[in-house]
């Protein structure tokens, strides 16, 4: 009788080669929009040019969003979430007390019904702070 060896399967131990994570350095100055398309250039292989092309279309996207009769909300994954919150109209008031000078009333004008535009930072956002 002949014994018959399993060959065993040998199993890929080698682990995968990962790129080392990129050291982020604080910012201490106010970039511009100019200083912003050459910092994300430098850091891909995009020229000026095209990151400036991309900013204008995630603007035109996100207005496309949030325009009227649109959805009124767009998503940046992980970032924030920008969207339109509307605001009823208010009446007149006459007669309020003035929160400034206790004791003094004062009227309060009437408001139209409007539309804000709220963003709320995501959970990757509020991490980068922390």
């Amino acid at each position: 009788m002949a014994v018959k060896k399993a060959k065993a399967k040998k199993k890929n131990t080698a682990k995968k080669a990962t790129p080392p994570e990129k050291k982020l350095v604080a910012i201490k100055d106010k970039y511009t929009k100019t200083a912003i398309l050459s910092e994300i250039a430098a850091n891909t292989d995009l020229t000026k040019k095209q990151v400036g092309n991309v900013l204008d279309e995630l603007s035109d996207l996100i207005n496309r969003h949030i325009r009227k009769k649109a959805a009124g909300e767009f998503t940046l994954p992980g970032l924030l979430k920008i969207k339109t919150v509307k605001r009823p109209a208010r009446k007149a008031r006459k007669g309020v007390a003035n929160p400034f000078r206790p004791g003094e009333l004062m009227d309060v004008a009437a408001k139209p019904a409007s539309i804000k535009v709220k963003v709320l930072p995501l959970k990757g956002l509020k991490e980068m702070v922390e």
